[in-house]
């Protein structure tokens, strides 16, 4: 593992933060939620561990959901732009999860190094596509692996 410092923050700049290393995994969240709260037809989360995580400057407000599963998740945001940041929960609570749009260079982000993982695809948008080869779960990633699903017909 590389001990890299990558940095990123908030679209007003009050928040910064620095995550130290290649990211343990890399959800791509389809569920309704994530595009509720991303404003886009997924969202693409890498995930360190918290020790990993520094934030550098300002102080995150948090906004708690409990999921269909009865699981919380601890939603981190800049108070003053609204941008988020990332997220905690109950599923791995040592894990930090950053959004990928936040971090000042999102390339470092790749599915050819990381461990990409594509869930909740039963709520995927048809005009999304995933690279042949991904592990792709129709749910949460307890979920059996499957085929992409079919393409809706109109």
């Amino acid at each position: 593992m590389s001990n890299k410092i990558h940095q990123g923050g908030c679209v007003c700049g009050d928040i910064r933060y620095e995550v130290t290393g290649d990211p343990d995994i890399v959800i791509v969240c389809h569920c309704e939620w994530c595009q509720r709260r991303t404003g886009s037809a997924f969202a693409m989360i890498p995930k360190w561990e918290q020790t990993n995580f520094k934030l550098t400057s300002g102080t995150l407000k948090a906004y708690r959901e409990v999921n269909e599963f009865g699981r919380w998740l601890d939603l981190k945001f800049c108070p003053r732009c609204g941008t988020n940041i990332g997220f905690t929960q109950e599923r791995r609570p040592t894990a930090q999860a950053v959004d990928a749009g936040t971090l000042d260079d999102p390339s470092i982000v790749n599915r050819h190094n990381h461990d990409f993982r594509y869930i909740f695809m039963r709520s995927h948008q048809d005009w999304t596509a995933v690279p042949k080869g991904e592990a792709i779960y129709d749910g949460p990633m307890s979920d059996n692996v499957s085929d992409p699903p079919p393409a809706r017909q109109e």
